[in-house]
């Protein structure tokens, strides 16, 4: 019975440290869009600064996965939860790493985004939001029905980054004075895809960790 307590208080801390690292992650989109559609230079230096912040986050997270593995040798679904944590933060802080690119992108503008270059980023990032939001609430609550939400806002934000790259190109061919940026803003767009692409892997592993079934999101 204290094995069982123990163990338990080792998940709890886990899934503890898991649900800050996202709350640190979906800090880092908003802002570094947020810098970038307002060519706020000092934001997106911070951001670049404070990068190893997630990085120490998902290394809390691998050490206490280390200990409860080592110390409570647990076994079927408990093993899941922890393999589920490893995938999750490795997933967390690629998005945290494509943030950061984006807080780069930002400081490669010599000047403000033309608005029409600019048009699609804020949708594709709302979205792309409420994916990593929703993945995350999915494994708050062990909920499949919501993580499998997942691929139809990933099938979205592909879909609006498909149309945001033919906008962007025809712009760029009537406005070749624009090309500079509007490369760069097409990296921002593939930035936020791959960020979706992550959130989906967090509802795949959800699933995993719930039904012990492999389901794949990302077709």
């Amino acid at each position: 019975m204290e094995h069982r307590s123990s163990l338990k208080k080792l998940l709890t801390d886990l899934h503890g440290k898991l649900d800050l690292m996202g709350e640190r992650v979906q800090e880092a989109v908003i802002q570094s869009v947020q810098s970038l559609q307002n060519h706020d230079l000092t934001l997106a230096k911070i951001l670049i600064e404070n990068d190893e912040q997630v990085n120490r986050m998902e290394n809390q997270i691998l050490e206490l996965v280390g200990v409860t593995i080592a110390t409570q040798q647990p076994v079927t679904k408990d093993m899941r939860k922890i393999l589920t944590a490893v995938r999750m933060a490795n997933d967390l802080e690629r998005m945290a790493d494509l943030a950061i690119d984006v807080a780069k992108v930002t400081l490669r503008l010599d000047s403000e985004v033309a608005p029409e270059l600019f048009e699609g980023i804020p949708e594709m990032s709302e979205i792309t939001l409420k994916m990593i939001h929703g993945s995350m609430t999915s494994y708050d609550r062990g909920d499949i029905v919501l993580a499998k939400q997942m691929a139809e806002l990933d099938h979205e934000v592909d879909r609006l980054y498909g149309q945001f790259l033919k906008r962007n190109y025809e712009y760029m061919v009537k406005q070749p004075n624009t090309i500079t940026q509007g490369l760069q803003l097409c990296f921002v767009g593939r930035f936020l895809e791959r960020i979706a692409d992550h959130a989906t892997n967090i509802g795949e592993n959800v699933i995993y960790m719930v039904s012990n079934e492999r389901h794949d999101l990302n077709h």
